[in-house]
């Protein structure tokens, strides 16, 4: 079969190199060639927008959602030093003097533990009444008034640790004397 094909393409050789095709003919394919050239160039252009679009979008959502989260959070930083001043270096005092009497009253909890948790509870209430306090403080309209409050929280927790520091003195001299 093969050998009467090219018996027959040898035999027709120059009825098939008559037929060329016309000039229009390759006219009509550059046009279509630069038509597909000029699609291409603009999709690359579009292409390219809408990338950029897509980054700056990302960009502007991403620093939405971070303010969101700093923003309030910076809110629940304030102070009382920054509502006022002489509240501030109370506030200093109190925590510190607070410190030195829990480290007290720490050193007894070997020798009565009972008695130590009972007074840890009673103390935890107090000190879970400031974090609230000072919670509540960057939201309130009068924080003057809420800083107030914190600095007399802190010094009734002084007044109860002082006397708890009182009872176990009286309770450790109570043991001394009858043990003599």
């Amino acid at each position: 079969m093969s050998t009467k094909l090219e018996d027959f393409i040898r035999e027709n050789k120059r009825e098939f190199d008559t037929d060329r095709p016309s000039a229009g003919l390759w006219k009509k394919i550059e046009g279509e060639l630069d038509k597909k050239d000029q699609q291409k160039k603009k999709h690359r252009y579009n292409f390219n927008i809408q990338l950029w679009m897509g980054i700056a979008s990302s960009i502007i959502i991403l620093l939405g959602v971070t303010f969101m989260y700093i923003l309030p959070a910076k809110k629940g930083r304030i102070s009382v030093a920054d509502i006022n001043p002489a509240y501030g270096q109370k506030q200093v005092q109190f925590v510190g003097m607070i410190e030195q009497k829990r480290d007290s009253l720490q050193a007894f909890a070997a020798t009565d533990p009972e008695l130590y948790n009972k007074f840890k509870t009673d103390f935890q209430v107090l000190n879970a009444t400031y974090e609230k306090l000072r919670k509540e403080m960057a939201g309130s309209p009068n924080q003057q008034m809420v800083a107030k409050a914190m600095i007399r929280n802190l010094e009734i927790q002084i007044q109860l640790l002082n006397q708890q520091l009182s009872i176990i003195n009286e309770v450790s001299q109570y043991k001394k004397e009858n043990s003599i």
